[in-house]
């Protein structure tokens, strides 16, 4: 199998800086707020925000445990799929997806088609302490979760990196890791811009 080449940060950036805008697509692992930062940045920018997970549960009138436990996560991850698919039809918006949405190829692919990617990239301790107060990840309950996500981190962090932005995500306050997307992204991704773009 012909490994992947990854982008160049520069590369990325390039890139970033001369597409037009498009919706911002948070990838990362489980924990590392992107549903939360995901919220306050469209809310800072004055775009819709989605929750893929939310909006995968609303399309099957499941939760997401529900839908692992009776259909098994082929099933949920092909859904996951194409709710992310029609998600990117509409444009601009701020999406969150799950953890795994990013390794689908067909996904990735997607979200580079129509979107700009940021990875949340979070350590392996604040994973674990964000995680540890929701119980409801299905692919914690396959074994001790520090474990788990450090498994997860090996198979999923090469793959994250071919993001066009990549933020870091620390123990502190959310609104900090939206200001340093703020700071990376191309400028006309200001809430005037985007104000603008919706009115033409």
């Amino acid at each position: 199998m012909q490994a992947t080449e990854l982008p160049s940060p520069s590369e990325a950036a390039a890139r970033a800086e001369n597409m037009p805008l498009r919706s911002l697509v948070l990838v990362g692992l489980m924990g590392a707020g992107k549903s939360s930062v995901g919220k306050r940045l469209a809310m800072r920018l004055g775009l819709p925000f989605f929750d893929a997970d939310a909006e995968i549960e609303k399309a099957a009138g499941a939760s997401i445990p529900d839908i692992f436990a009776e259909h098994g996560e082929a099933a949920f991850r092909d859904g996951e799929r194409r709710v992310i698919a029609r998600l990117l039809e509409q444009s601009p918006i701020v999406l969150a997806t799950g953890g795994g949405a990013f390794m689908n190829d067909e996904t990735r692919a997607r979200i580079r088609e129509r979107g700009l990617s940021i990875w949340l990239k979070a350590e392996l301790d604040v994973l674990v302490k964000r995680c540890a107060r929701r119980g409801n990840r299905p692919l914690l309950q396959q074994g001790d979760p520090r474990s788990v996500l450090a498994r997860l981190m090996e198979q999923r962090y090469p793959v994250y990196a071919e993001s066009d932005l990549t933020v870091l995500t620390g123990d502190g306050p959310h609104e900090g890791v939206v200001e340093r997307i703020i700071a990376e992204l191309p400028p006309g991704y200001s809430a005037q811009a985007v104000a603008e773009t919706d009115g033409d």
